[in-house]
């Protein structure tokens, strides 16, 4: 797993880089954005990085209501949060990649395309 995918899924797990808990992360999801700013890693590695998530089946996405968006004067945001079978598999699979076992050149139980990827 690349140090990136692993940035990514602690932030949707609801830890920031320093340790501090993301209040909602779990159930609302983070928007594009905020993933941007709180991983530091630029949209042409983030994006792809959540469509491989995506299309494993540990992310899905959702765009936030018009109301809201429209209360706050700015353009709807697009969402992302951990699956029920993401939130149930990257624990292990972040514990492993800390451990010094990189799952590199193999991939974890149900998770096709996410041991590439480190563009």
């Amino acid at each position: 797993m690349t140090v990136n995918t692993q940035k990514v899924l602690k932030v949707l797990l609801g830890r920031m880089p320093d340790g501090e808990r993301i209040p909602d992360a779990l159930t609302c999801g983070v928007y594009g954005g905020r993933l941007t700013s709180l991983t530091g890693l630029p949209s042409g590695t983030l994006f792809p990085l959540l469509e491989r998530l995506l299309n494993a089946g540990w992310v899905e996405r959702y765009w936030e209501a018009d109301e809201s968006a429209e209360a706050a004067g700015r353009p709807r945001r697009r969402f992302y949060r951990l699956t029920a079978r993401g939130a149930e598999l990257v624990p292990q699979a972040l514990a492993e990649a800390s451990a010094g076992r990189p799952l590199y050149g193999r991939r974890p139980a149900g998770a096709p395309g996410l041991a590439g990827g480190g563009r």
